[in-house]
C-alpha cells in the first residue's frame, strides 16, 4: 500500500480519534473514522451519529465514505485508504466493499459485532467482488480505552 509518506497509520487514526471524541461529546458511541486518498490527502471524516441523526446507518465509517464520495464526486473510493477506531461491523464492511476501498486500518478488535477477525471475518470469506487489505491493531490502546470510558461513564 502506498499512502504517502508524510503521515503515519498513527497520524490517521489520531485524527479519527479526534471524530470519536465528537460522537462521545454528542453522547453517541465514540467511534471516529477517516477516508485517505491514495495520494495521502483526507477525502472525508466522521463519527457515530445514528442516535443524534436517528439513522442506524449513520456509522463512523458510513459517514466518513459519504464525506469522501461527496468530496470527490463518486461513490467509489478506489485504492483510498478508511481508518477506523474500532473493527468495523457487518454493515461498514459491506459498505467498504461497495465503495471499492483498498485497504482498512482499524485501531481496537471489537469481539461483539466485529467482522473483519473477531465475529466473522468476512474480508477473508472471498465472496465478494472486491478484496481489500486489513489490518487492525494501531493505537488500539487508546481505541479501546476510549470506548470503555464511555460505557463506564454511562453505568
Amino acid at each position: 500500500m502506498s499512502l504517502s509518506h508524510e503521515h503515519s497509520h498513527e497520524h490517521w487514526m489520531q485524527l479519527a480519534l479526534e471524530q470519536a471524541a465528537l460522537a462521545a461529546a454528542a453522547g453517541e458511541v465514540p467511534v471516529g473514522a477517516v477516508v485517505v486518498s491514495p495520494e495521502g490527502q483526507l477525502l472525508g471524516s466522521g463519527y457515530n451519529q445514528p442516535i443524534g441523526g436517528k439513522d442506524p446507518t449513520a456509522h463512523a465509517e458510513v459517514m466518513a465514505l459519504r464525506a469522501a464520495a461527496a468530496q470527490i464526486d463518486n461513490y467509489r473510493l478506489p485504492d483510498c485508504t478508511l481508518y477506523v477506531t474500532i473493527e468495523p461491523c457487518t454493515m461498514c464492511v459491506g459498505a467498504m466493499v461497495h465503495a471499492r476501498i483498498g485497504h482498512l486500518v482499524y485501531g481496537a478488535p471489537e469481539p461483539r459485532f466485529g467482522a473483519v477477525v473477531s465475529g466473522r471475518r468476512l474480508l477473508d470469506e472471498g465472496e465478494f467482488n472486491h478484496r481489500m487489505t486489513h489490518q487492525g491493531g494501531v493505537l488500539a490502546e487508546r481505541c479501546g480505552e476510549i470506548m470503555r470510558e464511555f460505557f463506564r461513564s454511562r453505568r
